[in-house]
């Protein structure tokens, strides 16, 4: 049989390219391409899903992908507010009442004027173990009777400011402090008269309570 002549498409070109039927060899690493777009539309799917699943669940939201929110598990919790104390007259607390000047007589005062605004508790009436106490004072032991102590403060508070208002002077204190302390075990409460409870009188001397 003769043999066919040579014509154009017996000659492979040297880039490769096809030519009509006959076709160049395969490049090579092209197995590895297709493997890699296959891992990644693979990779796709999966986190759709994930994100898909987490969104029904409510446990992430659209935010917190994009960076401008707190998930659930990193939010601060709101601290419960501290109930505030509501001053009250309780007549059953016992009251001891401790004079901490040199005025004579000054727990005495005192402790008539508290049993007039209602504490009938008020017992003991005596001078302190010193008499140099700078700021009047309620103490309580027990933190069941902070609101009587406050009550207590606004007591004497009140009285001062009568009497002040009474004698033409003005008050140097805003308030009686109030403190939990177990020092004082005698009463439930315990008042130590000092120096700011004394106020000048009309004619300028220091040596008379505000009463």
């Amino acid at each position: 049989m003769a043999k066919p002549p040579t014509d154009r498409f017996d000659t492979i070109p040297a880039d490769l390219h096809r030519t009509g039927a006959h076709r160049g060899p395969r490049r090579k690493g092209r197995g590895w391409i297709a493997f890699a777009w296959a891992a990644l539309a693979t990779g796709v799917i999966v986190a759709g899903g994930v994100i898909t699943l987490a969104v029904i669940n409510d446990s992430i939201k659209f935010d917190d992908l994009l960076g401008g929110g707190t998930t659930a598990a990193t939010q601060t919790p709101t601290p419960t507010p501290t109930p505030e104390v509501t001053p009250v007259v309780d007549p059953a607390a016992t009251v001891t009442v401790l004079n901490g000047t040199e005025t004579v007589g000054l727990a005495a005062s005192v402790g008539d004027a508290m049993r007039e605004a209602g504490w009938a508790g008020i017992g003991s009436t005596a001078n302190a173990s010193a008499t140099d106490f700078k700021t009047t004072t309620v103490y309580y032991v027990d933190p069941a009777q902070e609101a009587a102590a406050l009550g207590l403060a606004n007591s004497l508070f009140t009285k001062a400011t009568a009497d002040a208002a009474a004698n033409g002077v003005t008050l140097s204190i805003t308030a009686i402090r109030v403190e939990q302390s177990d020092q004082f075990q005698g009463a439930q409460l315990t008042v130590v008269l000092g120096a700011d409870f004394i106020e000048p009188s009309a004619d300028g001397s220091t040596d008379e309570p505000v009463q």
